[in-house]
């Protein structure tokens, strides 16, 4: 799967990066077809690709690619870390500290507010989640807003929360982890809500047949029942988190891969914008995977490893 992923990537690739291409063969003194820029810019990419083959190779090798090929990535991915850190390649390494402009640097940035949401988005999302099961007020009030909210656009939110922060003097990781704890504390809520209901009535009977109040109850059945679903739904709050970070990140440009991406943009670093895209992808795959591994510790603890 991964292999015929690639092959389609180096596949689209070629249409998407061939006028560039061509014109950077052009001159160098290479022979196109057609030669007239104006007559090229009319074409479709298939055609283009269809008149020049001998030039396929170099839509992968192009300055500023629309769609850079897996091993620009891969060099722009070992440059931002192994290479900026080690090598020095690409600036000044500070002694005892990373450099500013390695995706090691960024992406510890990132994790950083990462890291602060979610434990907000959790701790805000079980604590609503056992109100909400205890209290039919809070489940007929809190729940509706809390879907509702779920239907604001991020990205437009994210700037308003930042500078609303920024008028009262809050600024740094706070507005990135405020912005993280709004997208995570949402699945934590649902799966709570779901695995502390999860008791059947059997069991709730029995609880009040041993005259159990409902501390009692939350404490011996309502959570350990939960616990299953609590970690699936933190699997996806860890993963929202991420990218509430990075979409935190966008409106301030001080470092984080958020910042990162934008500053691609800006100048046309398409294989940077990927590299940093790979590498956010790649740590939330860690963090789920590390959830994972706690997940089965925890159950096989528990004795409710299947």
């Amino acid at each position: 799967m991964i292999v015929a992923l690639i092959a389609l990537w180096y596949v689209a690739a070629v249409p998407m990066n061939i006028k560039e291409a061509l014109t950077q063969v052009e001159r160098d003194g290479a022979v196109v077809s057609p030669e007239s820029a104006v007559e090229r810019r009319d074409m479709s990419n298939w055609a283009l690709v269809a008149r020049n083959p001998q030039h396929i190779a170099g839509s992968w090798a192009t300055a500023r690619p629309r769609l850079p090929a897996p091993h620009v990535v891969v060099e722009e991915l070992y440059d931002s870390t192994i290479g900026e850190e080690v090598n020095g390649r690409r600036g000044l390494v500070r002694s005892g500290s990373l450099s500013n402009r390695s995706l090691v640097y960024h992406g510890l940035v990132t994790l950083n507010a990462t890291f602060v949401g979610f434990l907000i988005g959790a701790v805000l999302g079980v604590a609503l989640a056992i109100g909400i099961v205890h209290s039919r007020v809070m489940d007929m009030s809190v729940m509706p807003w809390a879907i509702v909210s779920q239907t604001i656009p991020i990205v437009a939110l994210a700037p308003m929360i930042i500078v609303v922060l920024y008028s009262i003097g809050v600024q740094g990781l706070i507005p990135k982890a405020v912005i993280s704890a709004y997208l995570s504390f949402f699945p934590v809520v649902v799966g709570m809500v779901k695995g502390l209901r999860a008791p059947d009535g059997m069991q709730l009977d029995l609880m009040r047949t041993y005259n159990a109040d409902a501390r009692t109850v939350l404490q011996k059945l309502r959570l350990p029942s939960s616990v299953p679903y609590l970690f699936a739904s933190l699997k996806i709050a860890i993963a929202a988190s991420l990218v509430g970070a990075i979409v935190g990140e966008l409106p301030v440009q001080r470092g984080g891969l958020g910042a990162r991406m934008l500053a691609g943009s800006y100048y046309g670093q398409t294989a940077q914008i990927w590299a940093a895209l790979l590498t956010a992808a790649a740590l939330a795959a860690v963090l789920v995977g590390l959830l994972g591994w706690l997940e089965r510790k925890t159950l096989a603890r528990m004795g409710m490893q299947t």
